[in-house]
């Protein structure tokens, strides 16, 4: 050992050499394994080193769960390439390959969009200027552009639920109108909003209950039974499932 290693000198670190251990550490053991103690042993350094990148393990979640939600949406962003312009056939393909990404990155996924928001991690879709938020929210503007999507009418809508779906629509207007994306706002009434919010619930629950393997009974074709559920979300809205 050399003298410099002896009086504990540390190898010099990066901020991306953190965000990879940190990754690693996810994939292998899932979020819980995040720890600066974890990070700081692979790397060879002291836990306290660390905080010159990150003020807390919090923070260092955060960015890494940012990263991750960076990397689905190129991931879905690369599943469009070579589809028909059809804004149909791209919004449901994007649907597809939310739930390939999902069920081949169980950690990742449990860290962004299965992580409970009072351990300081948010679902990736309550942040609708992130990546994957932008880019769910550009195919359903392109779907509200170029299909008649059938809504309930306001008066089905429980009022119970109205003053939620009206802070909806002020939260997305914000970001849509942030953003500079060509979203049909005029289109964006209680009834589409409702809509939206069945959709995810309906789309994310059936991913979550695939990846975790918690489907009440033992299902042989799990792809025909996915496809079948977009087929009839599609049919409540009047869209043909491409």
């Amino acid at each position: 050992m050399s003298e410099i290693r002896r009086r504990g000198r540390m190898p010099a670190v990066s901020d991306a050499d953190i965000r990879r251990v940190a990754r690693s550490l996810l994939v292998e053991q899932g979020p819980d394994a995040i720890t600066l103690r974890a990070i700081a042993r692979e790397l060879g350094i002291t836990a306290p080193a660390l905080y010159r990148y990150y003020e807390s393990r919090e923070c260092l979640v955060s960015a890494v769960r940012t990263e991750v939600c960076a990397d689905l949406a190129v991931y879905l962003a690369a599943g469009l390439d070579g589809l028909p312009d059809d804004a149909g056939i791209r919004f449901f393909a994007i649907c597809r390959g939310f739930r390939r990404w999902s069920l081949t990155h169980a950690q990742e996924f449990t860290l962004v969009f299965a992580s409970p928001a009072a351990a300081g991690i948010d679902s990736a879709m309550r942040q609708f200027g992130e990546p994957v938020g932008r880019l769910f929210l550009e195919a359903a503007g392109r779907l509200l552009s170029d299909y008649d999507v059938v809504t309930p009418p306001t008066e089905l809508i429980p009022a119970e639920l109205r003053d939620d779906l009206v802070g909806f629509q002020t939260d997305l207007l914000r970001v849509l109108a942030e953003s500079g994306q060509k979203f049909p706002a005029e289109k964006l009434d209680l009834g589409v909003s409702y809509v939206m919010i069945q959709f995810w619930a309906r789309l994310y629950g059936h991913v979550t209950l695939e990846v975790f393997g918690n489907y009440p009974i033992h299902v042989t074709h799990p792809d025909v039974l996915f496809d079948s559920t977009l087929a009839d979300i599609g049919r409540t809205i009047g869209i043909g499932v491409g």
